[in-house]
């Protein structure tokens, strides 16, 4: 352990240590714009594979130019763009999945009901969970309807701001209509939710004839199911974090299909580790042809590793024309 020495400098004297460090800036302008909007740290990720190996001094390759850092930065950001699209997607269709299944069989308020998950499911902190929101909603509605009183308007007009904002969010309304049961239904439960709940909460489902039915409508079976939302709640905080995916291992494998009745890359079946960043863009793409196939979101991923044709990916697990694979082009039901 040492203490920490280095020193906090503004950007021109960024630019001035990525010269020295054989960087070459062609247009010094737009490089400190592109600094002052992205930040040095941010950016040195992207710098790592245009400087030469096991040097302390983080020397650049002859001929590392500044446009290849942006053009990088900017591709995976494009990406991100794009996986956050997909998972946004999946995210609203898992919540209506669960809801279109486990409402019709059990009942409009079945969450409630303890013996619908299993013993180690911690189900007295998603009744909290619920709870608080609509309390916080309920102050909030208070809190404004208060407000509304301060104004100089008629009743009337005090009335119709009062329902109004009472239908601005279901937490709020509920409360406020309904004595019994005392929490929201289970579609408005779903909704309340954050991505990495819903993996909870399916994977603490009692019953597998329920997960199965539910991954059933993705097009999976339950495992996958299981594996994939938790994957993509990692993946999708990377994204809202605006973390890197190029060059990124996943902390998690996902588990993926060993057989599959649905198309499926072949470079997939291989063994191998498989926690690069294809084999999520591959679960992405299999989901959205479940959930929006007309989004045409695998063309959009060809189209966007087209335009950066210098993107290294095999650093993201990408296999030798693997865009020739059937995976990507297969029709689908």
């Amino acid at each position: 352990m040492r203490s920490f020495s280095k020193p906090a400098i503004d950007v021109p004297s960024q630019l001035e240590l990525l010269k020295r460090r054989g960087l070459h800036i062609q247009n010094e302008a737009r490089a400190e714009s592109f600094l002052q909007a992205v930040s040095f740290f941010r950016l040195s990720p992207y710098m790592r594979p245009f400087q030469q190996p096991e040097d302390r001094d983080h020397r650049f390759r002859n001929g590392s130019q500044f446009r290849q850092l942006t053009r990088l930065y900017d591709f995976d950001r494009r990406l991100r763009l794009l996986s956050m699209d997909a998972i946004e997607r999946v995210e609203v269709a898992s919540r209506a999945v669960i809801s279109n299944h486990m409402g019709p069989v059990y009942g409009s308020h079945w969450y409630i009901n303890p013996q619908m998950f299993h013993p180690a499911f911690d189900h007295q902190r998603l009744l909290t969970t619920l709870s608080i929101k609509q309390s916080n909603a309920t102050r909030d509605y208070q809190r404004e309807c208060e407000r509304i009183d301060q104004l100089h308007a008629d009743d009337n007009r005090k009335a119709t701001l009062k329902r109004h904002r009472a239908k601005e969010s279901y937490a709020r309304h509920y409360p406020a209509t309904y004595s019994h049961p005392p929490l929201m239904p289970g579609w408005a439960m779903l909704e309340e939710l954050t991505l990495g709940d819903l993996s909870h909460l399916y994977k603490g489902l009692a019953r597998d004839s329920d997960k199965k039915a539910i991954a059933k409508r993705l097009g999976l079976a339950a495992p996958l199911m299981q594996s994939w939302l938790h994957t993509l709640t990692t993946v999708r905080n990377m994204c809202a974090h605006h973390s890197r995916m190029w060059n990124r291992e996943l902390g998690i494998r996902p588990e993926l299909p060993k057989k599959a009745n649905f198309p499926w890359p072949a470079h997939l079946f291989l063994p191998g580790p498989h926690t690069r960043i294809f084999a999520v863009l591959c679960i992405l793409n299999h989901l959205m042809h479940q959930v929006s196939p007309n989004a045409r979101w695998g063309q959009r991923l060809c189209q966007l590793v087209h335009e950066f044709p210098e993107v290294n990916l095999k650093a993201m697990g990408f296999p030798p024309d693997w865009h020739q694979d059937a995976f990507w082009h297969a029709p689908r039901t």
